[in-house]
This record gives structure tokens, C-alpha cells and sequence, in this order.
């Protein structure tokens, strides 16, 4: 669906039940894990020790995979992954249930460059809350991969969008081996809170009140932070938004980035290359090297006048 579109059906005046055209198993899926995840509660309310460390352990990897590789490195650009690691966290963010690549990069792209506007497939400018949550993810049909993310249309990409469906059919019903606890904890459970703590990016973190039509409505909350496990940094959207093209989310000491971290610690053991740093330190960079080769200049001028 082009931005024309989007203004004139405004998928958002829709009745919340109505789903995109070939959306329909997506809603199924939403309701299908929110059942299983409430089953769970009521069947197994609290998780052992262990059942839960590898929930919040697969959850963390997913998150990883969300800011670091699908946000930071496909959307952006800002590093570049070794193949073996970019394939890695493909995998554990679409085992997170947080889509196959092409399609996350193409949406994310589009909003970026019509933010806070009626051409922005999810903000909660135009359909509130629960659209910019939830409800833009089955009655928005997709942004054009040709126009927001041809450089990703190739086989390397294309075939995790056919790997989708059983990754996600593993990282619901995988979780029978180990038990009916485990099923609903590391499965459903899982899932739907992974589901909702990163969905708030794009609904709590731009609903800042007052702003007209077009004004960048992107906030920081730093409470979301630890919620968000492996996508912590994701929660200062308001630097994102400011400098989309930075790899480093936290601008302060104390704005805790955790895919910065994990970038860091793949750049020590060469596993990362090109990361783009913040525009200020862009800039200071930038002046350095013009004084260095004026003052080489100028020194080489000086001694051959001598």
C-alpha cells in the first residue's frame, strides 16, 4: 500500500476486528497467543526458577536481534554484522514473533520518513493508542519493499520470510518438550510480553500531547528500559529520532543502552565493522581531521620556505 493510500482508506476508522487483505493469519496469531498466554496465568501462575531464566533468556536474544540487527544495522545502517551473526539474530527475533526482515526494515523506514504524520503507518497521531500498539500490524497492509528497502530485496533476505511460519510454530509448540509449564511460559507467555514491550516504542514513546500535525512526537521514558530486556536503549527514542543514524541510542552516562553494549563487545571481537557514531561526535571527528590537515599543510608550506 503507497502513503496515498494509507490517507485515503485510513485503515485506522476501521472496526478493530477488520484485518488488511492477507492479514488475517496475523490476527489469528495475536489472539491465538494472548488465549494461550492467559490459559498459562490461570493454569501456572508462577514460573520455577528455571522455566523463567530461559524465558527472559529467549526473550533477551529476541530483543538483541530487534534493536541491534533488525533497528540498528538492516534499518539504519549504522554497523555493519558479520553474516553468521546477522543470521543468528534474524533467527531469535523472528523467533521472538517480531516479523522476517524485509517487511520490519520496510515499515520502520517508511516511518521514519513520515513521522507523526497521516502517512505514517503506525502513530498514534491519527488512530490513537491501541493502533500505533497493536492494531496496525493486521489492518495496514505493508509498506512497498521497493520503495522503502530495495537494498534488502535478495535471496539472503526473501528466504527468512518463507522460514517464518515454522520458526514461530517452534517457538510456540518447541516448548512441549520440556513441559506444560515451560509450553505456556516460554511460548505464549513469552511471546505476548515481548509483543507489547516492544510495540510501546512505537505507541507510549510518541504520544507526547500537544504537538500539530509533523512535529516529531518521539519521547524517552526511562522506566520502559528494564522492561524491555535485550532492547534496552530502545526506550530513549527521542535521541533515536534525533540522530537515526547513530548506532549508540543512550546520549548520557546513566541512559543505559544495552545494544550498545552488545555492539561494543561484537566490535572487540570483530564481529562488527562500520559503526556510525553520534552526529556531535561525527563533527568533532570531522573539525579534528580539517585542523590536522590544515596545520599539516600549513607545516609543510613553512619548512619548504625554509
Amino acid at each position: 500500500m503507497s502513503s496515498k493510500q494509507l490517507i485515503n482508506e485510513q485503515p485506522w476508522r476501521r472496526p478493530w476486528w477488520q484485518y488488511s487483505e492477507g492479514n488475517g493469519a496475523v490476527l489469528l496469531y495475536i489472539v491465538a497467543i494472548h488465549s494461550l498466554a492467559l490459559l498459562g496465568l490461570v493454569l501456572f501462575p508462577l514460573p520455577s526458577l528455571r522455566v523463567a531464566a530461559m524465558a527472559v533468556a529467549v526473550a533477551w536474544i529476541g530483543g538483541v536481534g530487534t534493536t541491534v540487527c533488525y533497528h540498528r544495522c538492516l534499518s539504519h545502517r549504522a554497523l555493519r554484522l558479520n553474516r553468521v551473526i546477522e543470521s543468528i539474530l534474524i533467527f531469535f527475533t523472528i523467533f521472538n514473533a517480531s516479523g522476517e526482515p524485509i517487511s520490519w526494515v520496510a515499515n520502520h523506514r517508511h516511518h521514519h520518513a513520515k513521522a507523526d504524520t497521516e502517512e505514517d503507518v503506525s502513530s498514534p497521531r491519527h488512530g490513537g493508542f491501541w493502533w500505533a500498539h497493536i492494531r496496525w500490524v493486521y489492518q495496514w497492509s505493508g509498506s512497498e519493499v521497493r520503495r522503502w528497502c530495495p537494498d534488502l530485496d535478495k535471496p539472503r533476505y526473501r528466504f527468512w520470510r518463507h522460514a517464518q511460519i515454522p520458526i514461530i510454530a517452534l517457538s510456540i509448540f518447541g516448548w512441549l518438550a520440556l513441559g506444560w509449564e515451560a509450553f505456556f511460559w516460554i511460548g505464549a507467555i513469552r511471546l505476548v510480553y515481548a509483543l507489547h514491550f516492544q510495540m510501546f516504542v512505537n505507541s507510549l514513546l510518541h504520544m507526547t500531547p500537544g504537538l500539530p500535525e509533523g512535529v516529531d512526537s518521539s519521547r524517552n521514558i526511562w522506566w520502559l528500559g528494564p522492561l524491555q530486556f535485550g532492547a534496552w536503549g530502545e526506550n530513549w527514542h527521542r535521541n533515536h529520532h534525533a540522530d537515526a543514524n547513530a548506532a549508540r541510542f543512550g546520549r548520557r552516562w546513566w541512559q543505559i543502552d544495552l545494544g550498545w553494549l552488545v555492539i561494543r563487545a561484537l566490535v572487540a571481537m570483530r564481529l562488527a565493522t562500520d559503526v556510525r557514531p553520534v552526529k556531535e561526535i561525527l563533527i568533532d571527528n570531522r573539525r579534528k581531521a580539517t585542523s590536522a590537515s590544515i596545520a599539516h599543510s600549513t607545516g609543510y608550506l613553512v619548512n619548504e620556505s625554509e
